[in-house]
């Protein structure tokens, strides 16, 4: 569902990303990790269709995202760092603005997508507030129920727990969980402790460069049974 071939990201003498590549499979949910800085958000937002990538190619479901731009976004979900949203909207006004920029223009076609999204990320208490007067967890949930609105089969979350208390985390986790059977999932996250629990496989990227493509418990036994976090030290000591 996704393929990602020699990714390259400059911005200036800056390289952010450097020649990276993978495939992510439906079915999959790939944990992204690596230090602030390391080119997990870059990346995303190539294949997102966010960024243009200065050298490379990333294709969802067989389309260039470069050149089918428009396409890539019908088929991906995208939550940006920080849930960026308006302001002044209530929730419901905006995933109804979100809704209709994914087409769904007529109330008897965006009604139910947003209620089906409103249940599914709990923002029924606050769907009538305006976003600005919302925590930081419930902001979070309603940039993730916009990713969901349009029932995409490929999600690219950038750090979809952030903010949330350890309830709320357990519950986006298990929706993440239940839709993977169906769905293609990227997910950044700098909790080791959510690759564990959700992750198929995961990828740590150091200085722009992926430095393990692996499964949780292989990258483990390759390390003699060492616990997670005290990997990923190690192999992105460079960045600290």
């Amino acid at each position: 569902m996704i393929e990602v071939k020699g990714l390259v990201k400059d911005y200036g003498t800056l390289r952010a990303v450097d020649g990276v590549s993978f495939t992510v499979r439906r079915g999959d949910i790939l944990g992204f990790l690596g230090p602030n800085g390391a080119g997990k958000s870059t990346t995303m937002k190539m294949i997102a269709g966010f960024l243009r990538p200065t050298a490379g190619l990333a294709l969802v479901a067989g389309h260039d995202v470069a050149a089918e731009p428009v396409v890539v976004k019908r088929l991906v979900g995208y939550l940006p760092e920080n849930a960026p949203a308006y302001p002044e909207m209530t929730v419901e006004e905006f995933l109804g603005f979100i809704a209709e920029t994914r087409g769904y223009r007529a109330a008897a076609q965006k009604q139910p997508h947003i209620e089906r999204v409103v249940g599914l990320c709990h923002l029924g208490p606050v769907r009538r507030q305006s976003i600005e007067t919302l925590s930081k967890g419930y902001k979070q949930r309603v940039g993730f129920a916009q990713a969901l609105l349009h029932d995409p089969p490929v999600l690219v979350l950038d750090e979809p727990t952030d903010g949330l208390d350890p309830n709320q985390k357990h519950e986006v986790r298990n929706i993440i969980r239940q839709m993977a059977a169906e769905k293609t999932v990227i997910l950044s996250t700098h909790i080791l402790e959510e690759v564990e629990a959700i992750c198929t496989r995961m990828i740590i990227i150091s200085r722009g460069k992926v430095v393990v493509d692996d499964t949780p418990e292989g990258l483990r036994s390759r390390h003699a049974g060492a616990r997670l976090d005290e990997i990923f030290r190690t192999l992105t000591q460079t960045d600290q």
